[in-house]
């Protein structure tokens, strides 16, 4: 019987391997893009999508409150206007936020600025399992040469103030695990350098922007919030290696626009959408493909023949939905899989080596379809009342509800990983996504 395990393995090569060793080098970085995008050799902005972490030194408190350092004097209004909206901070972390020395400050990291080595800024913050209460106020966009901002695990809430826009150096931006509100936050679409947005287990609400798939970000997490609507039909324009979409109520069809995502997507996470309709052929040309998990859905239909091309795939969750026909003996054949769980369906066959999955040292479930030879199977009247109605997905891909708006929530909400806070850029121990 298959255990599914969601293993991160994109976010995992962008993370495991040392993260921002060093947030200088990263500035460094981001100063060679910008140049070579605007000719300026003055501020300098790009992307390096591995990042290094090593030693790193606060500078001497001394320097830092120096009144000749403008801003870190307006970093210092900023950390004093958000302490004073936190209610509750039990472990302390904003107990020494006194003072004008900013980068002294516990989970304040600095470094020197892009266009001057020596001049100090606030590049980073993290407060990651702080299980701090209060929210971000609008003189949060003073901090205008933050790289990083790790604020997982904690209890802010509100809305993300439209000050944000003004850090446009930002690269990470985690603010999973606590209690903001509100539309899907556009304002993260204005930031140019960001590539990695983690905004899982809060309380989001309404459409997803289409424009959040027009922009080059690595990773994308918003599962377990309460996104509604169907998933926008353009979904073209983004490089991200990761899609965690889980437990919100989209509704509809995946898109046949995914195929735009096959040069980079490894990992593709649709658990508790409300997904209806077929699985287009499309998902079988997201050629580098590792994970695809769209379990707990209203999806009909028959496997996409194209899956077979999947030869990357590890992990393929296809359990509680609607689906029908044969399990094919290509799938099953895939060279890299290692997990196939397709329970609670209504697959009336399988072909091939998928008879005998445990041969492979493929981990397996088929519970509870219509395969006459297995046990723990629906019974023949609950088989025969499905598969008496074809569907016809060539015809009709998007029948069982696409178009009409998102249905009632699902109640139950599907095993997805909590949010594991991402590391300290300062930090030598690799984070797990489990």
């Amino acid at each position: 019987m298959a255990s599914y395990s969601f293993t991160s393995i994109a976010i995992h090569a962008l993370i495991s391997i040392p993260l921002l060793l060093n947030l200088s080098c990263l500035f460094h970085n981001l100063n060679l893009a910008a140049a070579a995008k605007h000719g300026s050799s003055k501020v300098h902005a790009s992307h390096h999508h591995h990042h290094h972490r090593g030693n790193h030194n606060h500078p001497d408190p001394a320097a830092a409150s120096d009144v000749s350092n403008p801003r870190l004097h307006l970093a210092f209004l900023a950390f004093q206007a958000w302490k004073r909206v936190i209610y509750s901070d039990p472990y302390n972390f904003t107990s020494n936020w006194v003072g004008p020395s900013v980068c002294s400050y516990k989970g304040v990291f600095c470094t020197p600025a892009l266009e001057d080595p020596k001049i100090q800024v606030v590049a980073g913050i993290d407060l990651n399992k702080g299980n701090i209460a209060g929210f971000l106020p609008e003189e949060f966009g003073l901090l205008s040469d933050l790289a990083l901002i790790h604020l997982n695990s904690n209890r802010f809430c509100g809305i993300l103030p439209q000050s944000m826009a003004n850090l446009t150096l930002l690269y990470e931006l985690d603010l999973s695990n606590n209690r903001f509100v509100g539309p899907f936050p556009t304002v993260v679409l204005s930031l140019p350098t960001l590539k990695y947005l983690d905004l899982r287990y809060n309380e989001f609400e309404g459409p997803l922007s289409p424009q959040l798939f027009k922009k080059k970000l690595d990773a994308i997490f918003v599962n377990n919030n309460r996104f509604t609507n169907v998933l926008p039909a353009t979904l073209g324009g983004s490089s991200a290696s990761v899609l965690v979409f889980a437990n919100n109520n989209f509704g509809g069809c995946l898109p046949p626009s995914i195929v735009s995502f096959a040069d980079t997507l490894e990992e593709l996470l649709l658990i508790n959408t409300n997904l209806s309709g077929c699985l287009p052929q499309e998902v079988g040309f997201l050629y580098k493909l590792r994970v695809l998990d769209v379990s707990n859905n209203k999806l009909v239909g028959p496997i996409p023949y194209s899956v077979a091309g999947l030869s990357h795939l590890e992990q393929l969750n296809l359990a509680h939905n609607s689906m029908t026909g044969i399990v094919p003996d290509g799938v099953c054949c895939l060279p890299n899989l290692a997990n196939f769980t397709f329970s609670y369906n209504y697959f009336c066959e399988e072909e091939g080596i998928c008879q005998n999955l445990t041969s492979k040292g493929i981990a397996f479930d088929d519970r509870q379809n219509c395969l006459p030879e297995k046990p723990y199977q629906r019974s023949q009247k609950e088989c025969n009342a499905t598969l008496e109605h074809p569907v016809d997905c060539f015809e009709h891909p998007c029948d069982s509800g696409f178009g009409g708006g998102a249905a009632a929530f699902a109640p139950t909400i599907a095993a997805v990983p909590a949010a594991t806070p991402r590391s300290s850029p300062f930090s030598t121990t690799a984070p797990s996504y489990t």
